[in-house]
Protein backbone atom coordinates (compact mmCIF):
# COMPACT_ATOMS: atom_id res chain seq x y z
CA UNK A 1 0.00 0.00 0.00
CA UNK A 2 1.27 3.25 -0.56
CA UNK A 3 1.17 6.09 1.58
CA UNK A 4 2.61 9.40 2.51
CA UNK A 5 4.39 10.25 6.15
CA UNK A 6 6.20 13.37 6.28
CA UNK A 7 5.64 13.91 2.69
CA UNK A 8 7.62 11.32 1.70
CA UNK A 9 5.92 8.35 -0.22
CA UNK A 10 6.11 4.93 1.06
CA UNK A 11 5.22 1.62 0.03
CA UNK A 12 4.29 -0.32 2.90
CA UNK A 13 2.57 -4.16 3.06
CA UNK A 14 1.46 -5.82 6.48
CA UNK A 15 4.60 -8.33 6.39
CA UNK A 16 6.99 -5.88 5.59
CA UNK A 17 5.54 -3.89 9.13
CA UNK A 18 5.67 -7.06 10.89
CA UNK A 19 9.70 -7.93 9.74
CA UNK A 20 10.64 -4.53 10.50
CA UNK A 21 9.22 -4.37 13.89
CA UNK A 22 10.50 -8.05 14.54
CA UNK A 23 12.88 -8.29 17.75
CA UNK A 24 12.01 -4.05 18.26
CA UNK A 25 11.27 -3.99 21.87
CA UNK A 26 8.55 -1.51 22.52
CA UNK A 27 8.93 1.24 24.61
CA UNK A 28 6.39 2.94 27.01
CA UNK A 29 2.80 3.36 25.34
CA UNK A 30 1.41 6.13 27.14
CA UNK A 31 -0.21 8.34 24.25
CA UNK A 32 -1.81 6.87 20.76
CA UNK A 33 -0.10 2.74 19.67
CA UNK A 34 -0.44 -0.13 17.62
CA UNK A 35 -0.52 -3.40 18.45
CA UNK A 36 1.89 -5.63 16.19
CA UNK A 37 1.56 -9.16 16.58
CA UNK A 38 1.15 -9.72 20.57
CA UNK A 39 2.97 -6.42 21.15
CA UNK A 40 2.13 -2.81 22.14
CA UNK A 41 4.17 -0.17 20.35
CA UNK A 42 4.07 4.00 20.55
CA UNK A 43 2.90 4.94 16.84
CA UNK A 44 6.08 7.25 16.75
CA UNK A 45 8.28 4.07 17.71
CA UNK A 46 6.60 2.44 14.60
CA UNK A 47 6.65 5.27 12.08
CA UNK A 48 10.86 5.58 13.17
CA UNK A 49 11.33 2.32 12.55
CA UNK A 50 9.37 1.65 9.29
CA UNK A 51 10.27 4.88 7.80
CA UNK A 52 13.68 5.25 9.18
CA UNK A 53 12.83 9.03 10.25
CA UNK A 54 13.37 11.21 12.83
CA UNK A 55 10.19 10.57 15.27
CA UNK A 56 9.35 14.69 14.83
CA UNK A 57 9.44 14.74 11.52
CA UNK A 58 5.73 12.63 11.46
CA UNK A 59 2.84 12.84 13.17
CA UNK A 60 1.78 9.91 15.15
CA UNK A 61 -1.77 10.41 13.27
CA UNK A 62 -0.16 10.05 9.90
CA UNK A 63 0.98 6.42 11.56
CA UNK A 64 -1.79 5.28 12.97
CA UNK A 65 -4.06 6.13 9.40
CA UNK A 66 -0.88 4.06 7.50
CA UNK A 67 -1.35 1.08 9.93
CA UNK A 68 -5.35 1.15 10.12
CA UNK A 69 -5.31 0.97 6.58
CA UNK A 70 -2.67 -2.19 6.92
CA UNK A 71 -4.85 -3.67 8.56
CA UNK A 72 -2.99 -2.93 12.61
CA UNK A 73 -4.70 -2.12 15.56
CA UNK A 74 -4.42 1.45 16.62
CA UNK A 75 -5.47 2.62 19.73
CA UNK A 76 -5.81 6.74 20.30
CA UNK A 77 -4.89 8.79 23.66
CA UNK A 78 -7.36 7.88 25.98
CA UNK A 79 -9.91 9.60 27.08
CA UNK A 80 -9.95 12.15 30.10
CA UNK A 81 -12.96 10.92 33.02
CA UNK A 82 -15.33 14.12 33.20
CA UNK A 83 -15.41 15.04 36.92
CA UNK A 84 -18.15 12.30 38.49
CA UNK A 85 -19.57 15.81 40.49
CA UNK A 86 -20.42 19.14 38.85
CA UNK A 87 -20.14 22.18 41.40
CA UNK A 88 -22.18 25.31 40.86
CA UNK A 89 -20.05 28.22 41.37
CA UNK A 90 -20.89 29.18 44.52
CA UNK A 91 -20.10 25.77 45.51
CA UNK A 92 -16.40 25.74 43.73
CA UNK A 93 -15.81 29.24 44.97
CA UNK A 94 -16.44 27.91 48.45
CA UNK A 95 -14.30 24.68 47.76
CA UNK A 96 -11.12 26.85 46.66
CA UNK A 97 -11.27 29.13 49.60
CA UNK A 98 -11.18 25.84 52.26
CA UNK A 99 -13.22 24.77 55.44
CA UNK A 100 -12.58 27.46 57.70
CA UNK A 101 -10.66 26.86 61.02
CA UNK A 102 -12.60 25.56 64.38
CA UNK A 103 -12.31 27.86 67.17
Amino acid sequence: MRCVIARFPFDLTKSGVLEAMKGVKPEQASGESVIIGRRTYPAKQVGQVVTRQDRRDFSAGEVLRAMTQLGFTCRDLPQTLAPTRVLDPVQQASAMLGVPAAV
